[in-house]
């Protein structure tokens, strides 16, 4: 089956179809009323006005929503052929100079069609030619300038007159092959051009689905993995949570540092105990049930709140800018996860603090957040986006990564028709900057 889209066949073929009425009539009306060689003008007229109407009940057809079959497509070349054919006849069948402009058809099924399709037409142009060169009107010989130009043109080819003489519109033949190669090779050149044109944009659309449905694959294996260490580290960590708090009250009063120490280490288990419930019930939902919908700014604040208390030795400086009130929007535990990365990522190579700005409008949210790290190259740049691409380091490292952080991150925004973009900073550091359109964010982003 063949889609109806712009750069389908079909379309093409109308639009074709048109150019072809149009130098019909031209040519019909050149011939009578300047060459005046006398046709059957009414039959003639009557075959254009028919398929001119054709053309608009065709027209018509590409308006409904059902695909266009190839057996469709061949339909509409024989209605052509037939067309052409019947002109042909009235105005000396295979005899006459536009006879091969049953190239056409039989270029443009090999085109956009399958084999039989392309055979079958030629079959059937071959047997109208064959018809036309035992069955048609012949053409009058010219009278007159045109006799006379027979002979000039007999003479500048090398044909001797006495041939061209029994040679009836010897010049007018010669003209109108060397017209009709013009006209095919143009109408055979725009239309192959074209459609290589929308197969090369049809196999693009084909490779960006073929990579989203990769880049999903992989998202969807993380999640699983995800999701299952999830659930493992639920153990490990109520033990530490009983650890340190057996250690808090065992040894918290004989140093007021090392408490405070053993109430952090606390504090942080607690936390990533909360935030692996919040996995694990968000599960199968992207909108946070618990909060619903919120205004931006109180989002954004609570953002900052929550990652204050995984991060609580980074400062950092925060700028919220928009008219208010803020305009409300349906939280996510997705988006905020993806944000909380972000900040992380630039907290690693900015601990000593960094900067948070954000800013909206009606239509959109920008945030920037703004490090003093070592900066970002632009080969870094360019690879960052990519699964497993860590700039941390390995494991073994005090900030390593797996290089799934930044993946997710931009993945998840690309859910929500935003995007982040990491250039580097004049007076050094990186900028990460984040657009969101709120249309997303205060509806549903699939």
């Amino acid at each position: 089956m063949i889609a109806t889209p712009a750069y389908g066949p079909l379309p093409r073929l109308v639009a074709l179809r048109r150019i072809s009425l149009l130098a019909q009539g031209l040519v019909l009306l050149l011939a009578v009323g300047w060459l005046k060689i006398p046709l059957a003008v009414g039959s003639m007229i009557a075959i254009t006005v028919l398929l001119a109407l054709f053309n608009l009940m065709t027209q018509w057809r590409l308006q409904q929503s059902r695909p266009v079959s190839d057996d469709e497509v061949l339909a509409q070349l024989l209605v052509d052929v037939l067309a052409l054919g019947a002109l042909l006849y009235f105005a000396g069948g295979s005899a006459n100079p536009f006879v091969s402009l049953f190239l056409v058809p039989i270029t443009i099924a090999a085109t956009v069609l399958p084999a039989k399709h392309a055979w079958f037409m030629a079959g059937a142009t071959t047997l109208t030619y064959t018809f036309l060169m035992f069955w048609n009107l012949p053409l009058p010989a010219p009278q007159g300038e045109m006799a006379e130009l027979d002979a000039l043109v007999a003479r500048a080819s090398g044909v001797a007159p006495e041939h061209a003489g029994h040679v009836s519109g010897f010049a007018l033949h010669v003209l109108g092959m060397w017209l009709n190669f013009v006209v095919s090779a143009g109408v055979v050149a725009l239309f192959l051009t074209r459609m290589a044109a929308a197969l090369k944009a049809r196999e693009k659309e084909l490779a960006t689905a073929r990579e989203a449905a990769l880049r999903h694959e992989q998202i969807l294996a993380l999640g699983t993995l995800a999701a299952g260490a999830a659930h493992k580290l639920g153990t490990p960590l109520a033990t530490m949570a009983v650890v340190l708090r057996e250690a808090e009250l065992t040894h918290g009063g004989e140093s007021p540092e090392l408490g405070e120490d053993l109430r952090l280490l606390r504090t942080q288990v607690d936390e990533c105990k909360k935030i692996l419930s919040q996995t694990l019930a968000s599960a199968g939902q992207s909108r946070d049930e618990a909060s619903n919908r919120l205004a931006l700014d109180a989002y954004l604040e609570r953002l900052l709140e929550e990652w204050q208390l995984i991060r609580p030795r980074v400062t950092i400086a925060a700028r919220l800018d928009g008219p208010r009130p803020a305009p409300d929007i349906a939280t996510d535990r997705t988006l905020e996860q993806a944000l909380l990365n972000l900040l992380d990522n630039a907290a690693d190579a900015s601990p000593e603090g960094l900067a948070f700005n954000a800013a909206w409008d009606q239509s959109v949210l920008s945030i920037d957040i703004l490090d003093r790290g070592p900066g970002i190259d632009e080969n870094t740049a360019a690879r960052i986006g990519e699964p497993f691409f860590s700039t941390k380091g390995g494991l073994d490292t005090a900030s390593g990564g797996l290089g799934i952080g930044f993946f997710l991150t931009n993945a998840t925004l690309e859910r929500f028709g935003g995007r982040v973009e990491l250039t580097p900073r004049n007076d050094g550091g990186t900028c990460t900057h984040v657009t969101l359109p709120l249309s997303r964010l205060c509806g549903d982003p699939t």
